[in-house]
């Protein structure tokens, strides 16, 4: 799947968001090194600790069918479910990316549109980030 495709995906599925707090729409399109792709999308909770964001959403869904290796993240967004601006990983999700994949080839795209998209890799926005290898 090219990064059109995988934007057109995110994009589509923006309006599965559960947002009826923030009214702002957040949608992403996880693409693993097998090709397949999970979508996810921000659900709010009253009490806002128990949120989820759509990136999150969407490593938890692959992860949970078994996939471990990812290529690449789409993630748009915007207020009442309209895409006015590029819509970055929050602090929290930058982490929990980089829990499973390579800061330096994760490819994270944020797009306004098919056309309008800026490609960062993890390692741009979260650098000196806490991984695995902390850990051994």
């Amino acid at each position: 799947m090219d990064d059109r495709q995988l934007i057109r995906t995110a994009i589509d599925n923006l309006p599965n968001s559960y947002v009826p707090y923030s009214h702002f729409h957040v949608s992403a399109a996880l693409l693993c090194k097998d090709g397949t792709v999970y979508t996810g999308n921000n659900i709010e909770n009253a009490a806002y600790s128990a949120t989820v964001c759509a990136e999150r959403s969407a490593f938890f869904r692959a992860l949970n069918e078994g996939k471990r290796e990812f290529e690449a993240i789409v993630i748009c967004g915007g207020m009442n479910g309209e895409i006015a601006d590029y819509c970055a990983p929050c602090g929290v999700c930058r982490q929990g990316m980089r829990g499973f994949c390579s800061p330096e080839s994760f490819r994270i795209i944020l797009a306004k549109t098919e056309d309008d998209y800026r490609v960062f890799t993890l390692e741009e926005l979260l650098p000196l980030g806490f991984g695995p290898e902390n850990l051994r």
